[in-house]
């Protein structure tokens, strides 16, 4: 029966807040805050151990020996700007026009994309360049695990969203899918606002010493 309801929404029926007008919604809006809370605590326990091994470095290269600012400020760059056009996909969302979310989520797709590589040719230099390693030190392990554990976010991230869009592909907007789609977009901004901490955090405080 809801499927049949929703089958007849159009833009002037679609509700200004879609992603709360059905119970299912709701509650799914609601269990994504506690995962959330889940999530902050762990981030906030890896930083913690990051800030007490970050001068451990067992007599190897120091972080102002290795980040290299050009790389990490373009990172920066592309996720700050995914997020933007996450918001572009919602606002299109709430409009009820289903080809243009889908358009600024692909686009948000390929920036999240393009921030993983050059994490990972990141990852592939430091270790290259300076045998920076996970093993190297406390600080190798602190730094990849915390990095590292945000840059495998951002691959789910990227997988919830193409899932979504791959198989909503055909069905369009409703007010089944539309609290999965906010919910993700929710999520993105999660990790770019983790990595704001990332940045200040690892690498700005790490270039200063």
């Amino acid at each position: 029966m809801g499927a049949h309801i929703e089958e007849k929404l159009t833009a002037e029926t679609f509700p200004a807040e879609p992603e709360k007008a059905t119970l299912e919604g709701k509650n799914k809006f609601l269990a994504f805050w506690f995962f959330l809370g889940g999530e902050t605590v762990l981030f906030a326990s890896l930083f913690a151990t990051y800030l007490a091994l970050k001068d451990s470095n067992a007599g190897g290269p120091t972080t102002q020996d290795i980040f290299e600012m050009p790389i990490v400020f373009l990172a920066t760059m592309l996720l700050l700007t995914s997020s933007l056009t996450s918001v572009y996909a919602m606002y299109h969302m709430k409009n009820f026009d289903f080809k243009k979310m889908q358009l600024w989520l692909s686009i948000t797709v390929l920036l999240g994309l393009a921030f993983l590589l050059l994490e990972i040719y990141e990852f592939y230099h430091y270790v290259h360049a300076y045998e920076f390693t996970f093993t190297s030190s406390a600080l190798g392990s602190a730094f990849y695990t915390l990095v590292g554990f945000h840059g495998a976010h951002v691959a789910f991230g990227l997988l919830w969203i193409i899932t979504l869009m791959v198989r909503n592909s055909r069905r369009g907007l409703d007010l089944y899918n539309a609290p999965k789609f906010y919910i993700a977009s929710l999520y993105w901004h999660f990790i770019d606002v983790v990595w704001v901490f990332i940045f200040t955090v690892v690498y700005l405080m790490g270039m200063v010493g």
